[in-house]
């Protein structure tokens, strides 16, 4: 199968397409970096170089596919508040644009193609009831949220035609890292604790106590998960399913992360923000209908994982 993943550059697309093409896929990696850029480390068997905000390049990049996993996004809660128009215009309005691409390309085969939809548990925003389940209505309370849930919908309303078959995963935090790629953003808990004890970052931030509990899923069980759900997709249907495996308090992954490399990692506490206590992921439904279940996702070797990416790189 031809599959193209947008977003492919960066570190879940970089998982993403080792796996597809170690399972036998011709991938094609999608960005909108400059043609030069370095190539993903991963096989591929091409780059395409594409714009979500300029629709006529998406026309192209999805010639000749049978399948998409859309990971490209502005993904930053933060940065969100800052400048909702971006995040508007990409999450929402780039999946629509690629989303038109791919109808026109079932209207030029007669082809129906396979949609994975990345999405992510923002949408939800902050339920009370807990674990979170697909049935719990979202309401996301940031411009990311609401911008990825704008894109979930319209994946789901095209997949209610026959030009495409859908999944769209709800990841939570995901972590670790795939042959020595991790996640560079310090914006995150785990990133962040593992730069502390690397001596790149002086100390981990925390509001209030550290005892607000967070859904945490490692790369590696994250792109088995789409493995599965684009084995899954069926045209004109859709899915919706959650990713998540292990809950952990900011004091936790701090604790962890010095058992785990020896290392101390100091924290600054700050006062408390208001945030829910806990939220965790419900996963029994994709477990039941795809077989997916976690086997990396432990708290140690999530850190051990990211740990070897910081201190050994891949060259």
């Amino acid at each position: 199968m031809r599959v193209l993943v947008t977003g492919g550059y960066g570190f879940v697309g970089n998982a993403v397409v080792r796996q597809f093409a170690e399972a036998g896929h011709d991938v094609v990696a999608m960005t909108h970096r400059p043609a030069g850029s370095s190539l993903p480390p991963a096989p591929v068997v091409s780059t395409v170089h594409a714009d979500l905000l300029r629709p006529e390049e998406l026309y192209a990049a999805v010639r000749d596919v049978d399948a998409v996993v859309h990971l490209a996004a502005l993904t930053h809660v933060r940065e969100s508040f800052e400048c909702p128009a971006d995040y508007e215009a990409v999450n929402r309005g780039g999946t629509e644009a690629l989303l038109d691409a791919c109808a026109a390309e079932h209207a030029r085969t007669g082809r129906a193609l396979r949609f994975v939809q990345a999405s992510t548990a923002a949408v939800y925003g902050a339920p009370e009831r807990q674990p979170v389940d697909e049935q719990t209505p979202p309401r996301p309370n940031s411009p990311y949220g609401t911008s990825k849930l704008a894109a979930d919908e319209a994946v789901i309303r095209q997949a209610s035609t026959t030009a495409l078959g859908a999944v769209v995963l709800r990841a939570f935090n995901v972590c670790g890292a795939v042959a020595g790629v991790g996640d560079s953003d310090l914006s995150r808990i785990i990133p962040k604790a593992v730069a502390v004890a690397a001596g790149q970052a002086s100390h981990v931030d925390i509001n209030g106590d550290g005892s607000a509990v967070r859904d945490f899923v490692h790369v590696a069980d994250l792109v088995r998960a789409y493995v599965l759900a684009l084995d899954a997709c069926e045209p004109g249907a859709h899915a919706v399913y959650n990713v998540g495996a292990t809950g952990a308090s900011v004091s936790d992954i701090v604790a962890a992360t010095e058992r785990v490399t020896g290392q101390s990692v100091p924290v600054i506490h700050h006062p408390p923000k208001q945030e829910p206590p806990t939220v965790l992921a419900d996963t029994a439904l994709i477990r039941r209908d795809l077989g997916w279940k976690p086997e990396r996702s432990s708290l140690d070797e999530m850190i051990a994982d990211a740990w070897k990416a910081v201190t050994a790189p891949q060259s």
